[in-house]
């Protein structure tokens, strides 16, 4: 399957389980302050066992195509965990996941599972947005000593400052979608109407002063 067409399929399958909610005339509001026409849950798709195995078999051919030499799968917690580990057993590679910060008690573990020092890592994520914490847990996987040599993800909101940051973070970034092929699809199959499309675009473009 082409990666366009790929990258239309699962903003489709996005849409159709409700783990992308459009709604331009009465934005949600962001933690960050911003306004915003979509609400994203990727982990929706896990309910759906057709579903989650297309966007598993997709991630693994992506992964594999992309980072041949991957020895190891780390799902960044929490949403990354359980797509995480099922491309890992697809792939048939080891698993660990990231915490956002290392545990208040017991160990006190940031990685949980066992990841050997010099391993090449694909970090796994659902989304990525500005993709600060998916940076964080990549850099304790570089603390364990361990080669980050990708990122992973289902979808972004294709901001710049996302490219900015993985581009001096030095890790190449993949996803299998977008916002603005889900917006085409949104649009071409009647969810939203041609004037919301216009919307949601300018929000892709200025989403810190979108609906201010």
């Amino acid at each position: 399957m082409e990666k366009d067409e790929t990258a239309r399929k699962i903003a489709a399958y996005l849409l159709e389980t409700g783990a992308v909610k459009l709604r331009p005339e009465q934005p949600f509001k962001w933690s960050s302050g911003w306004n915003s026409p979509i609400y994203c849950d990727n982990r929706v798709t896990l309910s759906h066992p057709a579903i989650r195995t297309f966007i598993k078999k997709a991630l693994a051919a992506a992964i594999k195509n992309n980072f041949p030499e991957v020895e190891v799968i780390a799902g960044v917690a929490t949403a990354g965990i359980a797509q995480g580990a099922l491309v890992a057993e697809e792939l048939g590679l080891p698993f660990v996941y990231v915490r956002p910060e290392p545990k208040s008690h017991g160990m006190g573990n940031q990685i949980e599972g066992h990841l050997e020092a010099g391993k090449k890592v694909v970090m796994l994520e659902d989304l990525i947005s500005t993709g600060g914490s998916s940076l964080k847990s990549a850099k304790a996987v570089q603390a364990a000593n361990a080669e980050v040599i990708g990122m992973a993800a289902i979808f972004t909101y294709g901001f710049s400052k996302a490219d900015q940051n993985f581009e001096a973070a030095g890790i190449p970034l993949i996803t299998l979608s977008n916002y603005n092929i889900l917006a085409e699809v949104a649009q071409e199959k009647g969810i939203i109407k041609p004037e919301s499309f216009e919307s949601l675009k300018s929000w892709r473009e200025a989403p810190e002063v979108w609906g201010a």
